[in-house]
């Protein structure tokens, strides 16, 4: 798993953006009292790895990319998603898994 702190992204769009800016400058959203940090992790690890990041509890929103950074999934966390919510999610990223070797996940927390 690797982290890589220099990388940030709007938090709307998903565009690279620089760490100092208030807005973004594709889309205009506002960036502060967000953060997002990006994760490398094997295909072996991810539903273990996000099912750690869902129970963390600032998270916002994680997003799922492959080597190519092209977007396979997008979870919409919110307070209330345990359980039999989380498990259509589980089951995408098991077939998600078995597509990848390798994938970058996009965590969006709040600060």
């Amino acid at each position: 798993m690797v982290c890589d702190a220099r990388m940030f992204y709007c938090v709307r769009c998903g565009r690279e953006i620089s760490k100092e800016m208030n807005y973004c400058p594709y889309c205009g959203a506002p960036q502060r009292g967000f953060k997002r940090s990006e994760y490398e992790v094997s295909s072996d690890d991810l539903i273990k790895r996000i099912k750690e990041l869902i129970h963390k509890g600032n998270v916002t929103r994680i997003i799922v990319r492959s080597e190519k950074d092209e977007t396979l999934l997008e979870i919409p966390v919110t307070v209330g998603l345990i359980g039999a919510l989380l498990a259509p999610w589980v089951a995408a990223l098991g077939v998600i898994a078995a597509l990848v070797t390798r994938c970058k996940i996009i965590v969006e927390e709040r600060e």
